[in-house]
């Protein structure tokens, strides 16, 4: 003997409820992925004296950076706080948005730790990691046989 069981039919939303729904929820709730800041996407180009390290970091501020070099790691650090207020007639809505994301790169023996420097301009974070003098790629040289 089959057994067959039925479930019980759903309540349809009203169009009240559906809108409620739509209005009170992120884009985020709808394709299940939280958009927040992450981790931004990285360069690193090697030069014949240095290194630099690109960072697309567009809408920040060079305040929100910290960067500091702890024993043989290079770390970038930002963290942003938005808020939003707006107060209408008998309405009043706040909003706080915090984001952070933090990059570490291993330092060789080949970089010069106490020259490092930064700068931001349109968006792009560029560090600039000088090699040591006995890091340097040197001109080839012929050595004369005695």
């Amino acid at each position: 003997m089959n057994r067959n069981r039925f479930a019980r039919p759903t309540q349809s939303k009203s169009i009240i409820n559906v809108l409620d729904d739509i209005f009170n929820s992120s884009l985020s709730d709808f394709v299940r992925q939280d958009f927040s800041f992450n981790k931004p996407s990285v360069n690193i180009i090697e030069n014949k004296d240095d290194f630099q390290i690109q960072l697309a970091a567009p809408g920040l501020n060079k305040e929100d950076f910290k960067i500091k070099v702890d024993k043989d790691q290079l770390i970038v650090k930002a963290e942003i706080e938005d808020k939003t207020e707006s107060t209408k007639e008998n309405f009043r809505r706040r909003e706080f948005n915090f984001n952070s994301f933090s990059r570490s790169f291993h330092l060789t023996d080949k970089i010069n730790s106490d020259s490092i420097s930064a700068d931001y301009k349109d968006g792009i974070l560029t560090i600039k990691l000088e090699k040591r003098e006995e890091a340097k790629e040197k001109a080839p040289r012929t050595i004369e046989i005695l």
